[in-house]
């Protein structure tokens, strides 16, 4: 008789940081490759389901699968974002975990904390992006923002980009950014931190790199804040002014189609009949698999949006649990040992 036993592997967020998995390179090149991989038909990807709780506040739990045909591994990221959480419960906004099922027999060969892995995603398509589109020798970054993200981006610019040397801080607090500063500069000492006091314009000050990450729905990074030659990572909703945009020389985003139908400023452009397909040089794929050209000149600005492919995030995870194994860590679930008739207490347990 055939066993039928089913076990999966657990990881924590602990387990995955100590398996190595903070590896902005590893991620790169998965996501480089489920890139590569969507755009050549391997992979299967339905439309997400949306539960919206509250549709003031936008509280709701995601339900996003993807399945790589040639990985033989179907995955499911089940996110939650509670926008009120930091300021009515002093907790995050945003909790995932990651499922990941063989496709042979169909089984879960692994549960996952997921919350590293979105935000190492989100870090990801920016670093990748800028490999393609920022100046190679850029010094500057700055942000608008200093949360989670902001901190997962710096670490992921970073790696896609040595030569930076210097970030600024803007928030909306300056507590915010003094713990930005705090949690980032033990991370990586070799740069110099500048807190604007909430002066966004001084944050973005010589900038080569700019990114915002914020949840404010409003315009705050203004054109003539971004110099030419620089690179932004528009992360959020709507975070800039039409014009930023506009003189941009180069606009890319991680996927048009389904920016343009979201709540980005790009989709708002869009929906107002201010910007068209025509304006788009490229999505990220095209750059990644060399159909079209990154950055062409020094002067180029360049505008990149990320509204967040949860294959990717799948795709990622793939390799954070292949990561996970290689290190030994993680606990073995039994998911069940027997088939439900095949129990001998089964009489005990039922009840009628």
């Amino acid at each position: 008789m055939p066993s039928h036993d089913i076990h999966c592997r657990f990881f924590s967020q602990e387990d995955l940081l100590a398996a190595g998995c903070l590896d902005i390179r590893m991620a790169m090149d998965a996501a480089a490759e489920a890139l590569a991989a969507f755009d050549t038909g391997d992979v299967l990807f339905p439309e997400k389901i949306v539960q919206i709780f509250n549709d003031e506040t936008q509280e709701r739990i995601n339900c996003l699968p993807a399945t790589f045909k040639s990985q033989r591994i179907c995955g499911v990221k089940w996110v939650s974002v509670f926008p009120p959480n930091p300021v009515k419960h002093g907790l995050q906004n945003l909790s995932a975990v990651m499922i990941l099922s063989e496709i042979e027999h169909g089984f879960p060969i692994a549960f996952m904390e997921g919350t590293l892995c979105s935000n190492i995603r989100v870090g990801t398509m920016g670093a990748l992006a800028a490999k393609h589109l920022a100046r190679q020798d850029s010094e500057v970054i700055g942000f608008i923002g200093a949360g989670e993200q902001a901190k997962m981006h710096l670490i992921a610019m970073k790696t896609a980009l040595p030569s930076l040397k210097t970030c600024r801080v803007g928030a909306k607090l300056p507590e915010e950014e003094t713990q930005f500063v705090q949690e980032m500069s033990a991370l990586i000492p070799e740069l110099e931190f500048v807190a604007a006091d909430s002066d966004l314009e001084r944050a973005m000050d010589g900038a080569d790199i700019i990114v915002t990450a914020t949840s404010a729905q409003a315009p705050l990074l203004k054109a003539k804040w971004m110099k030419p030659g620089a690179f932004y990572s528009h992360i959020g909703g709507w975070e800039d002014e039409y014009d930023v945009a506009r003189q941009c020389d180069k606009i890319v985003c991680d996927d048009w189609e389904t920016v343009k139908h979201r709540t980005q400023t790009l989709s708002r452009m869009y929906k107002e009949g201010a910007l068209t397909d025509d304006d788009l040089h490229a999505n990220l794929v095209d750059l990644v698999q060399g159909r079209k050209p990154g950055r062409e000149s020094d002067d180029e600005r360049i505008y990149f949006n990320a509204v967040g492919l949860a294959y990717v995030d799948v795709g990622i995870a793939i390799a954070m649990y292949h990561r996970g194994l290689e290190s030994g860590l993680g606990q073995d679930l039994q998911i069940q040992h027997e088939m439900i008739f095949e129990h001998s207490k089964l009489k005990e347990w039922v009840r009628l």
